[in-house]
């Protein structure tokens, strides 16, 4: 029916158009409207993706609910051009099992993961077009594949786009690649394997359907509208078939700080709401309160190296420079120092604070200052100074050079290991750490934790060999709730690691290992160690490994082989009979075409003498939060691995210096581990040469 009274809707929309119309002019290629998260977790409108790609090193931590399902999900924009969501759906209509007595009244968990690469960045003409996967490496249930276009005209962001699977049961086209290949015509039902597994064989089949919308900046800066037309029909829902009066849902998005606030009408007939909390990883820092670098205008260096005041320059290295020495050569023209750098993570920083410091301290004549770094003891790499050059930038005498350019990072010369007669790395150390693990959508309840405090201890004969020891106890944990220790799921293969809630739920206080160990360097960018006693919390044995790597180099390689035997969960001394010969030959790699990264791959044996390959991916922002994944292949089948079907976890690993209000070295490292099986699973090896040489060329910092 057409009114000649104008609707308020009408007169929404033409206010719209007409604000739209004023600065399209300006913003044809101009983002204003903040990209935001749809439902589901991930850049979006309310059910359906957009292109949409934010800063990189945006994290978006989600929260949405409604009748059926409640969404939690981790959203990380890895790369400008990629971005990556993992996800849990509690179905609100299913139990996790039919069995009470192993999980009660504790509804369905479904988990899931995202990604979607941007194919063109958008233009004046162009829009920005992405590829996306949603769902492929969980159960499938909401599996699917979408292509989608936006392009931003003032305060609108236009997005049109077509989906397979999930997002296209509305069936609206025929599948192009129907008319290539019959295969493709219907879709696969189910997942192959025990789930986990990506199944490439259903990719882009069965029906299509068009998805779309526009998100709204309004006049008021915290306010976004949304409309939207998505291309589910819901009929083969997780939840089960749920009624759909219309495919036209609305929502609205309020951003209070880091926070976005969303309430939406879906499905012409349910209500929605969610929370999201933004931050970036990329640029968050903490604020320092913290010295200068020392000043080198009106210094009084010492007129002959006979004059240095040793102890002083000692104490001025340690509390101005964080850089703890351990022996000190002094000669007429250059001067070589040996020590550990214990707060500062940048290089250039750590580098210009010790040379200002020496520079102050010495005379004229020398003309080379040269930083040995150690690791326990051990010289990993040299910082050569050109003394004059240095001294000029320091003082701001000109604009050509910077403090980078004065210096050079090598491998440890034979003079400087000749030199080398340490002191204070001998005798008794100690530390404190503190741990946390966690799991996610188990049986008893939906979040499992367990953390508390690591006491470590550790005697050093020398520079290359000493005892170490750990015991964690356990301050907080919520492992009461387990109703099970044994898993009882069936497996040929051994349970090297299936015996988890035996060994965390014994006792408060455990012993985490216990071990003795030599390390050396065996020839120019070689090291080696060999160790031996209680490695891990499940095993113990002996081991040894060498590493080929060169100073700041883009590649290391590294071989282990460990022969162990399996502890006992009864008690901290005792060993079950399994016994096992594993080790790994490993690649460290970190490509020029993807910053910031570093790959890893180990091919070898595991614990449970399964043999594969495992890989990891670790990226890096500015920050020092470096996110990661990884996953292993092996020769167990999936059968054979159990729920799952194969190794794969993540981890964010943040650096201490975020969090205090001094500079700090030191790092937490928080897993998430979605199903931990026997196959594919590694030693935890207590001494990692890669993380012993880190200064050589480090990735974490």
């Amino acid at each position: 029916m057409i009114s000649g009274k104008p609707t308020y809707l009408s007169a929404l929309i033409a206010s719209i158009l007409a604000s739209s119309a004023a600065v399209a002019q300006e913003k044809h290629t101009s983002l204003s409207v903040t990209p935001s998260q749809m439902v589901q977790g991930g850049t979006g409108l309310i059910q359906t993706p957009t292109s949409r790609m934010r800063p990189e090193g945006d994290l978006a931590i989600s929260y949405t609910d409604n009748d059926q399902y409640r969404f939690w999900s981790v959203s990380m924009q890895l790369y400008p051009w990629m971005e990556a969501t993992a996800r849990y759906t509690d179905v609100r209509t299913r139990l996790y099992s039919q069995e009470e007595s192993f999980s009660g009244d504790q509804t369905l968990k479904d988990k899931g993961l995202d990604v979607k690469f941007r194919l063109w960045e958008e233009s004046f003409y162009l829009p920005e077009i992405s590829l996306g996967f949603r769902d492929f490496g969980g159960t499938g249930f909401f599996e699917s594949e979408h292509v989608s276009a936006s392009k931003a005209w003032g305060p609108l962001d236009f997005h049109l786009g077509v989906g397979w699977g999930y997002m296209g049961r509305a069936d609206d086209i025929t599948n192009p690649f129907c008319k290539i290949k019959d295969s493709y015509c219907s879709r696969p039902l189910g997942y192959s394997g025990n789930g986990g597994k990506v199944d490439y064989d259903q990719f882009f089949k069965g029906p299509m359907a068009f998805f779309g919308g526009v998100e709204y900046q309004s006049p008021w800066e915290p306010l976004r509208f949304k409309l939207e037309f998505e291309g589910n029909d819901y009929s083969q829902d997780r939840a089960g078939r749920l009624e759909q009066d219309t495919r036209w849902n609305v929502g609205a998005v309020y951003r209070y700080k880091g926070f976005d606030f969303s309430l939406n009408y879906q499905r012409g007939n349910t209500v929605g709401f969610g929370v999201t909390y933004n931050f970036n990883m990329d640029t968050f820092s903490q604020v320092k309160i913290d010295e200068p670098p020392k000043s080198l205008f009106n210094t009084k260096p010492a007129k002959t190296v006979n004059d240095v005041n040793r102890a002083k320059l000692s104490r001025q290295l340690a509390t101005d420079g964080a850089f703890y020495i351990h022996d000190a050569n002094i000669n007429d023209d250059k001067v070589t120092v040996y020590g550990s750098q214990r707060a500062y993570r940048d290089i250039v920083e750590a580098t210009e604070r010790v040379g200002r410091l020496l520079a102050s301290e010495m005379p004229d004549t020398v003309k080379e200052y040269r930083i040995v770094e150690t690791q326990n003891g051990l010289p990993m790499t040299t910082t050569q100074i050109d003394a004059d050059a240095f001294k000029s930038v320091a003082r701001y005498e000109g604009l050509e050079r910077s403090v980078e350019q004065t210096f050079e990072r090598v491998t440890p010369s034979d003079a400087d290991m000749a030199g080398y007669d340490p002191k204070g790395v001998t005798g008794f150390g100690y530390s404190t750490d503190f741990f946390w693990t966690q799991s996610f959508g188990g049986p008893e309840d939906f979040y499992l934790y367990q953390g508390g405090l690591i006491f470590g201890g550790a005697y050093s004969f020398n520079q290359n060999f000493g005892l170490y020891g750990s015991v964690s106890a356990t301050l907080l944990e919520n492992y009461d709730k387990f109703n099970y220790t044994l898993d009882q799921a069936d497996s040929s293969l051994p349970r090297v690691r299936t015996y988890v809630r035996e060994y965390v739920t014994r006792s408060k206080v455990l012993l985490s290992n216990l071990y003795g160990r030599w390390i050396d360097k065996v020839a120019d960018d070689w090291y080696a160690q060999a160790y031996g006693g209680y490695l891990e919390t499940m095993f113990g044995g002996v081991g040894g490994e060498v590493m080929y790597r060169p100073v700041d180099s883009n590649w290391s390689f590294g071989v282990d082989l460990n022969y162990v035997q399996q502890r006992s969960y009864e008690n901290d001394w005792d060993f079950f009979d399994y016994k096992v010969l594993t080790g790994f030959a490993s690649a460290y790699y970190r490509p020029e075409f993807l910053p910031d990264t570093r790959l890893t791959v180990s091919a070898g044996q595991f614990l449970a003498k399964d043999k594969g390959v495992n890989i990891d991916f670790a990226k890096r922002f500015d920050s020092g939060i470096v996110v990661g994944a990884y996953a292993a292949f092996t020769d167990a089948s999936a059968e054979e691995y159990g729920e799952g079907s194969f190794t794969k976890g993540f981890y964010i690993s943040v650096p201490l210096d975020l969090f205090v209000l001094k500079p700090a070295k030191g790092r937490g490292r928080f897993p998430w581990v979605p199903i931990s099986r026997d196959g594919g699973q590694m030693l935890n090896r207590p001494s990692i040469l890669s993380d012993i040489t880190a200064p050589r060329s480090p990735f974490y910092r």
